[in-house]
């Protein structure tokens, strides 16, 4: 006999996507060097990187934003972060197929790219391909273990392939890492998987 769950009135939604907010350094930078072998580098009068006028436009609902995404890449410019972000768009626009491709070009830039990893989760867990979602979670987790939102998914994820025990795991590690008022939907969900 198959298990009933009960979730609460409204339905626990999935958190959204996680947009990359400002340019990663690379791997020189962050031990304090510079490249000087990078290349040249068209710098604007207002001092934003084709990456962070992007990001402006994006963060102000300009249609721009894709166009600009776009030629951030062509110059060099955060690619991965600006795949990501171009991908979260495509998804917005419900045009799943493409925003695939935008997070899986930004994983093929930076593997470990975190927000990459849980967006393309998010797209996955949408469709319906639980067992893609279930691991792009997983990995998001694996970089980046204090990101709350990636534990709650997965949970979400797990409860939806039957996985009880491992989901109300995933869920304990989400109260973990959230203030005590945020922890309401996941006992809710905890206590409808428990019994």
């Amino acid at each position: 006999m198959g298990k009933v769950i009960l979730f609460p009135s409204q339905g626990p939604q999935k958190f959204g996507f996680k947009p990359v907010k400002k340019r990663r350094q690379s791997a020189m930078e962050k031990r304090g060097q510079l490249n000087l072998f990078s290349g040249g580098k068209v710098v604007s009068l207002n001092k934003l990187s084709l990456f962070e006028e992007a990001l402006l436009l994006d963060e102000q609902g300009d249609k721009e934003a894709g166009q600009t995404y776009l030629k951030a890449i062509e110059q060099g410019d955060s690619v991965a972060d600006a795949y990501c972000n171009l991908g979260i768009l495509e998804s917005e626009s419900k045009n799943h197929s493409k925003a695939i491709d935008y997070f899986t070009r930004s994983l093929k830039e930076d593997p470990r790219h975190c927000e990459s990893h849980y967006n393309l989760a998010n797209v996955y867990a949408e469709i319906g391909d639980l067992p893609l979602a279930k691991i792009h979670y997983q990995l998001a987790i694996a970089i980046d273990p204090e990101f709350p939102n990636s534990y709650f998914n997965l949970g979400l994820t797990q409860a939806l392939n039957k996985e009880f025990r491992e989901a109300i795991q995933s869920l304990h590690q989400y109260k973990k890492l959230v203030p005590h008022h945020e922890q309401l939907t996941a006992d809710e969900l905890i206590a409808s998987l428990s019994t």
